[in-house]
């Protein structure tokens, strides 16, 4: 499918900032369970600020991005950075700077377990490409919409997916996840609506599971399916008990990633609805938001997304992000 260049630059940017919003809406509820989000917020539909004693995310405020946009962003530099292939010491290294950035503007520690582990592994001695062995949770594919932005849907894109997961997430379980999530972005970039994009999730997911150290747990391309069959003909509320109570929240690949999917399918692709329903979820609300988002904004395009909502983003640089947005769509092109 072929779109002129501006209308891949508006898919383009739609994932960036679909996944900002779903991230922004989510992040004074992660963690908190239904129950505690309905008790401390009522019903989430715009950007709330956090509780006072919120675990993780107490004195934002309302509308400010977290880890799963930040890092997003961070990717999208690395691979543009990167020559012929994906620098693993460069993506290390800008981890690190960027966790002690946050720590400096007296944020916490917001490296998930797996990237966590991976660099105090390397930190360590191990080699980047062998400090990703037991990364299987879902940092790598909160994160990976630059590589589905910048790669088009060929045959190197699971390849692709599964080099930048080395040195943090290099599992079945991670990179079949990645997988998944940059196959949708790279299909809405080229012009397929959500619904077309899906099409390619599974295939991609089991085409990631033979990359990488296998590790236990469900295979992610038969739980995407699963979660996407369980919400059928249901509605929002219905839906999102389902996707709680039976697929799970947590920051598990297997969990998280097809709950993100469900989402989508819930929202039928759109970008906010997807925040909304992700927000009230409960569990990791953040990055399941960031990645319906980032999905839905790939397929549907910057211009569907609220506009007024985006200006009122907190912690992102608009301007930077429609920067990275077309040096990425670039680079695509380049690709061939």
């Amino acid at each position: 499918m072929s779109m002129p260049i501006e209308q891949k630059f508006n898919r383009a940017l739609g994932a960036l900032l679909g996944g900002a919003l779903g991230d922004a809406m989510g992040m004074p509820t992660q963690l908190l369970s239904p129950a505690e989000i309905k008790h401390h917020y009522g019903f989430v539909d715009d950007f709330v600020a956090p509780v006072a004693d919120h675990p993780v995310s107490k004195g934002l405020k309302a509308g400010t991005i977290t880890d799963d946009t930040e890092q997003t962003l961070l990717l999208g530099s690395v691979l543009l950075q990167s020559k012929n292939r994906f620098d693993h010491h460069a993506w290390v290294k800008a981890l690190i700077r960027w966790e002690n950035d946050i720590k400096a503007r007296g944020g916490y520690d917001l490296l998930g377990p797996s990237t966590k582990r991976a660099i105090d592994a390397i930190n360590g001695g191990t080699a980047p490409e062998d400090a990703g062995r037991y990364g299987d949770t879902n940092g790598a594919a909160m994160r990976i919409a630059p590589v589905g932005i910048m790669t088009p849907p060929a045959a190197d894109l699971v390849a692709i997916v599964a080099e930048t997961c080395r040195a943090t997430h290099n599992t079945s379980i991670a990179i079949s996840a990645a997988a998944a999530v940059a196959t949708v972005i790279s299909h809405g970039v080229d012009g397929m609506d959500w619904q077309q994009a899906l099409g390619h999730a599974v295939e991609a997911a089991r085409a990631g599971e033979s990359e990488g150290h296998w590790v236990a747990g469900g295979g992610v391309a038969a739980r995407i399916e699963w979660a996407l069959d369980l919400v059928n003909d249901c509605g929002i509320e219905e839906g999102t008990r389902r996707v709680f109570d039976r697929v799970g929240t947590s920051v598990a690949s297997q969990e998280s990633v097809p709950a993100a999917f469900a989402v989508l399918k819930l929202a039928k692709g759109d970008a906010w609805q997807a925040a909304v329903i992700a927000a009230n979820l409960g569990g990791d609300t953040d990055t399941i938001g960031a990645i319906a988002g980032s999905m839905a904004g790939a397929c549907a395009g910057h211009d569907s997304l609220p506009q007024d909502r985006i200006a009122r983003l907190a912690g992102i640089d608009i301007e930077a992000t429609r920067n990275l947005a077309r040096a990425l769509v670039d680079a695509r092109i380049a690709h061939g």
